[in-house]
């Protein structure tokens, strides 16, 4: 079967969903594998919170991501949360996963065997080939540890380290207004607990320590935001299966 070839112009898609808060999507791929890109506007710069897949470029076509300073933080280093990281000047991501983002290949960012045709409702643009595809290195320009903050001068994010789905996987928690951005330790779909470098311990403290937060919203690395009451259901029943 052929599967059409979407435009360029046409790969992103953006919503903005509140808090000067921007969800920046990628609706060719089909939602399992879509990451969640998010864009967050700060008084002195602003943030980004994973790049995507990388097959098309962001900076190129989605002009807000160039309208200012702005810090790209991986939530952790898989394919599909690092793919344009390499378009940004600040790079930022969490100790564990530095040597990942400096040195990407297919099979430690998980492109081999994720990456395939099939997980496109529309390929990228020409030259996109799904068995030649691969991440840029993207060198990390500042490397964070749990309790770090990244300062957009009127709001902080908190790196919560969240090991388990990867080992530097981080969520970022904004207190003043109760945002989480979790990345792919907790959104409401199927959750990924079977990669190369996962672990099941790890998985189960970074649960119980994001349960107790205080959330107003949070925005995940895959799928729909949520609330409060969701947060801790997802939460509370991944663990009763578990422990």
């Amino acid at each position: 079967m052929t599967i059409d070839r979407a435009k360029p112009e046409d790969w992103y898609s953006l919503k903005t969903v509140g808090d000067d808060v921007t969800y920046i999507g990628e609706p060719f791929i089909e939602e399992f594998y879509r990451c969640n890109i998010w864009h967050v506007r700060g008084r002195d710069g602003d943030m980004l919170v994973d790049s995507g897949m990388g097959v098309v470029s962001l900076t190129e076509w989605v002009p807000l991501v160039t309208e200012r300073s702005v810090q790209a933080v991986a939530s952790h280093t898989h394919f599909d949360h690092i793919g344009c990281h390499h378009e940004f000047e600040n790079r930022v991501c969490h100790r564990c996963e530095a040597d990942l983002l400096a040195a990407p290949t297919r099979k430690n960012t998980l492109a081999d065997p994720y990456v395939t045709d099939e997980i496109f409702t529309k390929l990228p643009p020409l030259p996109y080939a799904s068995t030649t595809y691969a991440v840029k290195a993207a060198p990390a320009t500042r490397i964070v540890e749990d309790g770090d903050v990244i300062d957009l001068g009127d709001r902080h994010f908190e790196v919560i380290h969240t090991p388990g789905h990867s080992p530097g996987g981080i969520a970022l928690w904004e207190k003043a207004t109760g945002i989480l951005f979790s990345g792919d330790i907790v959104y409401d779909g199927p959750l990924i607990e079977d990669t190369y470098h996962a672990n099941a311990a790890d998985y189960v403290r970074s649960m119980e320590r994001l349960y107790d937060l205080p959330v107003r919203v949070v925005h995940g690395g895959h799928f729909a935001s949520y609330g409060a009451e969701r947060h801790r259901e997802i939460i509370k029943n991944w663990l009763r299966e578990r422990t």
